[in-house]
């Protein structure tokens, strides 16, 4: 059962995110509020415009070295170094695709050489926004490099291989992204990089 959407206001005027706060009806048609961010200039619960993701991670596997390549980034929420994988926003007029690409390029320096799979806009933390992404899986090569990293960004990229991505993942003291940390925990255990698409 839905609880519908009475109405909406935005609380703040940023840049990349607004904190917004929706009126809705819950199961006993008691009007509630609920806060949440979001990157659109309208929430999605509200605009219904679920379709497309927001951004992309990439999931590269490095086909020469037989290595998943891992990002180490600081993150100021954190206030320490997070291992994850490259990752983005879809610019407008954008597909997953395009943006994977660029972003594996602009983040790390290498080059996608095969799409493996493009999943759909999926989400990771709904109590606090409905923000979404695409898991995109490629294969790459070159050799990474720093030179098109964005404004703060300074991104390390650290290969793993089964054992190596088994340990890193088995460290309490690393911080991950969570998305990350499921496929290299899957990869650590089968040393296969596409477990979840058995076709691939």
């Amino acid at each position: 059962m839905t609880q519908p959407i009475r109405e909406w206001r935005q609380l703040t005027q940023e840049k990349w995110l607004n904190l917004h706060e929706v009126t809705y009806l819950d199961p006993a048609g008691r009007e509630k509020q609920w806060q949440l961010a979001s990157r659109r200039p309208k929430p999605k619960c509200v605009s219904g415009d679920f379709a497309l993701p927001d951004a992309v991670v990439i999931v590269p596997f490095h086909a020469q070295k037989k290595q998943m390549a891992i990002t180490r980034e600081y993150r100021v929420p954190l206030a320490d170094f997070e291992y994850g994988f490259p990752a983005g926003l879809v610019d407008p007029g954008e597909t997953p695709k395009e943006a994977a690409f660029r972003e594996l390029a602009e983040e790390t320096g290498l080059e996608v050489t095969r799409l493996v799979h493009c999943g759909p806009a999926v989400y990771s933390s709904a109590g606090m926004t409905d923000e979404s992404v695409s898991m995109i899986y490629v294969e790459c090569d070159g050799t990474p490099s720093i030179e098109k990293n964005q404004g703060s960004e300074r991104i390390e990229v650290v290969f793993a291989g089964p054992s190596e991505a088994r340990r890193l993942c088995e460290d309490p003291a690393l911080k991950f992204d969570a998305k990350a940390w499921l496929v290299l925990t899957v990869f650590g255990r089968t040393g296969d990089p596409w477990s979840f698409f058995p076709s691939a």
